[in-house]
């Protein structure tokens, strides 16, 4: 009787044991789904979910940290399974005549293009960024409303990021100031300073 008492506490204990053991096994393994937020970045994800940027990235195939707002990353070890949403990326070609026809036809919709008054900074950004790097408008609409959502005074907390284009290489700056900056950026680093 004595030895069947023992071993009926040896089984229960062990089974417990087994029982903890594998739980603790199935929430290592477990994934996760994240849905971008505006103003998030890899690196904030990765120290909330206490992972690295590498395994996120990998996990979602994400290529030069860019994120959209509302992308679901997988987040986890399972991760690696997941099939990642496409984003595409459109990026304009330079060439002169397409250039000079796609301003003639933005200044005829919008007169004040060439000069920023405070009411027109969709059509004046726009304007000036196609005209002075041969990226279309719509890649730039696209770029901005990412960054800033064209909020002009938007600072990132987290990387100190400033402006429209979210530029870290200014820390103010009125809307003409951060197109000169986002050109330089652009001459200096093409579209990869936007992770495109």
């Amino acid at each position: 009787m004595y030895i069947l008492k023992k071993f009926a506490t040896l089984l229960t204990t062990a089974t417990a044991a087994l029982g903890l053991f594998f739980a603790g096994t199935v929430s290592a393994n477990a994934s996760s789904t994240y849905t971008v937020k505006s103003g998030d970045s890899v690196w904030a994800i990765s120290q909330k979910y206490n992972t690295s940027i590498n395994s996120i990235e990998k996990a979602n195939n994400i290529k030069g940290h860019l994120i959209i707002p509302g992308q679901k990353l997988t987040i986890g070890k399972k991760a690696a399974t997941a099939t990642p949403k496409p984003i595409k990326k459109t990026v304009a070609k330079k060439a002169a005549s397409t250039q000079t026809a796609t301003t003639t036809k933005t200044a005829s919709t919008s007169s004040t293009t060439s000069t920023y008054t405070g009411s027109n900074l969709k059509s004046y950004v726009l304007s000036q960024m196609e005209s002075r790097t041969g990226v279309s408008a719509s890649t730039w609409n696209t770029i901005i409303t990412r960054e800033s959502n064209w909020q002009p005074t938007v600072r990132n907390s987290t990387s100190g990021a400033y402006g429209l284009f979210q530029n870290m290489h200014i820390s103010s700056g009125s809307v003409e100031e951060q197109v000169d900056a986002a050109v330089s950026l652009f001459n200096a680093q093409g579209m990869a300073a936007w992770a495109l």
